[in-house]
């Protein structure tokens, strides 16, 4: 059977489609009016007639929604934005698509073909499409697994290929048009995830990132459902499953412009939205959160929605790329490469075995969804315990060198609980030389508190990002130097014993001074913080963690977040301007229990 284009339908002019004299008014077909939206929402000016020619201008556009109410702009718009995506050479076009459906299909009926295996089993989203354009997504999905067999998952694909087909003049411009998505070469820019290892690593990082972005709503669902991943795994599917069609389609604009970021950003923004709205106790929260994101329009307008996500100051295109690529190793290590049963997320810890003398399983499991998902993968491993090991700094630097990260946690004799999740190998405070310690670490450290209330406080620059400055031109060319030298005082419990400053100073002899570090290496940072070179306006700002013999500091500027003493017996917790938190329990204490917790990776 040859190919023979798709009749073109002639559209009244009381139908909801703009047609005008452009080459874009054929677009539409597929599309079943009695089922499209009418636009209800109010312009703010005049859609103009023609795009401009500014990337710029038309991220604009997008994100005012200057083609809600103007198809055929919005179809030029597709055709002029997707056009211009860098790709592969020899991505199939639409010629291909003629040979591949012919040979395909040839007599055959649709049906009679099997759908591709990164469907799995799930039919493509009708959204407003008729019965022919629902066939030709198919049609279209079969010839892109034919041109793609390296494909074995993409559950966006198919909501991609048919919002595309809306827009879009016949099936093979619409083939056409999926496939320099799938096949794009843009720096740090992806559009669909093309296998499971890929759809599992940007689940992860929706979940790092909403512990970032969306504290509350992330601790709402880690505390209310035993299997967190499951939520969190629906994330892409909320825009592209749950949202209303006019709302799908409004961020489908911007995605083809700014790429998945923008995903994230809308997900992140529902995400709030739905743990401010939830006043009542939810069974099923993913079922709950998919009923919201259904009924969205109840609360907010797509604009709302959309001026809500951007002013998300979300990490840029590279490093959600580095965030993602770690995500994916360490998925990768664990052997997870194919579609396999979903294990639940942070219930690595066995709460039928988990035996610590400072928390419950409960508060462990808390702790362990706040720590980066590429760790809490894993379960936790005791390596030191006061109880087993005894009070000495000296074995419990033997025991915690070589893990990395490990989690510290202190039980005082006031039956309070803290800590600290620390993201670097404590055996990195060698590099100083003598008695004079150095910090160091990256930001993803932070320090909490547990009892009486369960609170995290993070690195300051995350939350706080306008503390960054512009970099110099070259941030490893030389030490910043710090001539402030004012001293903070240390535990007065014991004025006897050498303590710890996090008073920073030019290098002395003096064992009482911990001298800040120049600038590391950009591998020692976090994935997500290492192409950020800080330069900020307060020199204690990233201040993570410290060791010598005298003792440990965990935060610094102002004051220590934590100082214990080198018999692991006297500390001291105080306001920082590493982590902004306040005394983490009583300010000067008297240490029950101390223990360190690893990740058992191996």
């Amino acid at each position: 059977m040859s190919y023979e284009p798709p009749p073109v339908l002639i559209i009244s002019e009381d139908d909801a489609w703009d047609i005008n004299s452009t080459t874009y008014a054929d677009c539409g077909h597929f599309v079943d009016w009695d089922r499209f939206p009418s636009v209800t929402e109010e312009r703010r000016s005049p859609s103009p007639q023609e795009l401009p020619h500014s990337h710029k201008e038309l991220k604009r556009m997008a994100r005012e929604g200057h083609w809600a109410s103007r198809q055929c702009l919005r179809a030029k718009a597709y055709n002029h934005i997707i056009k211009n995506i860098r790709c592969r050479s020899g991505t199939p076009d639409a010629s291909v698509y003629h040979d591949v459906s012919e040979r395909l299909f040839g007599r055959r009926d649709i049906k009679d073909h099997p759908l591709p295996d990164f469907l799995d089993g799930c039919l493509p989203p009708a959204y407003c499409l008729n019965a022919q354009g629902e066939t030709v997504v198919k049609k279209i999905l079969i010839c892109i697994g034919n041109q793609y067999p390296d494909i074995t998952y993409s559950p966006s694909l198919p909501p991609v290929v048919a919002l595309l087909l809306h827009f879009s003049e016949n099936e093979a411009e619409c083939f056409e048009r999926a496939c320099r998505l799938i096949s794009c070469t843009e720096n740090h820019k992806c559009y669909v995830d093309q296998s499971f290892l890929a759809y599992e690593a940007s689940c992860m990082t929706f979940g790092d990132l909403a512990k970032k972005y969306c504290q509350a709503g992330h601790k709402f669902i880690t505390t209310s459902c035993e299997n967190s991943a499951e939520v969190f795994s629906d994330w892409i599917m909320w825009i592209f499953g749950s949202l209303p069609f006019e709302y799908t389609i409004r961020v489908f604009d911007i995605f083809l412009l700014e790429g998945n970021k923008v995903l994230y950003r809308v997900a992140l923004a529902l995400l709030k939205h739905y743990r401010s709205h939830v006043d009542h106790e939810v069974t099923d929260v993913r079922s709950d959160i998919q009923d919201f994101v259904k009924n969205i329009s109840h609360h907010l307008s797509v604009q709302k929605l959309l001026e809500r996500a951007f002013s998300i100051r979300l990490f840029s295109h590279k490093e959600l790329w580095l965030l993602q690529l770690a995500n994916r190793k360490a998925l990768s290590q664990r052997g997870i490469t194919v579609m396999q049963p979903r294990q639940p997320a942070h219930m690595a810890v066995n709460l039928l075995d988990f035996n610590s003398v400072i928390v419950t399983a409960q508060e462990i499991k808390v702790i362990w969804s706040w720590i980066p998902e590429r760790f809490s993968l894993y379960p936790p491993v005791l390596l030191f315990s006061t109880m087993e090991h005894g009070y000495s700094l000296q074995r419990f630097y033997s025991h915690c060198e070589g893990f990395e990260p490990t989690i510290l946690l202190i039980k005082t004799t006031g039956e309070e609980v803290c800590g600290s999740f620390l993201s670097s190998d404590w055996n990195e405070r060698r590099k100083c030389s003598g008695q004079v310690a150095t910090y160091f670490g990256t930001g993803e450290c932070f320090v909490f508190s547990v009892r009486p209330e369960m609170e995290r406080y993070e690195w300051v620059v995350v939350k706080k990002q306008d503390l960054v400055k512009s970099a110099p031109p070259s941030p490893f060319s030389r030490p910043r130097s710090y001539s402030h030298g004012s001293r903070v005082s240390t535990f007065p419990l014991r004025p006897s014993s050498p303590t710890l400053s996090s008073a920073p100073s030019s290098p002395s002899p003096l064992r009482n001074y911990l001298t800040v570090p120049g600038d590391g290496s950009c591998e020692q940072l976090s994935p997500f913080l290492s192409v950020r070179h800080f330069q900020l306006p307060t020199k204690t700002a990233s201040m993570f963690m410290s060791g010598n013999n005298s003792g440990i500091i965990i935060g610094g500027g102002g004051g220590q977040a934590l100082n214990i003493d080198a018999d692991l017996n006297i500390g001291r917790t105080e306001h920082c301007e590493t982590f902004d938190n306040p005394p983490l329990c009583e300010e000067n204490f008297h240490i029950q229990h101390l223990e360190v917790w690893g990740c058992q990776i191996s």
